[in-house]
């Protein structure tokens, strides 16, 4: 699910590059996914150990 959610935003991202939509914010919401995918990372590794 954070991996779908995920590459959607990258795209989204790319479309804004192209057809500069939606200004500041789509980078904004890409910053706070690459946050929390960190995260996820991060927490999941914890667990496995």
């Amino acid at each position: 699910m954070l991996w779908t959610i995920f590459v959607i935003l990258v795209v989204l991202w790319l479309l804004g590059f192209s057809f500069h939509v939606g200004g500041g914010l789509i980078h904004l919401v890409l910053v706070i996914a690459v946050i929390v995918l960190i995260y996820n990372l991060l927490i999941g590794r914890r667990r496995g150990l």
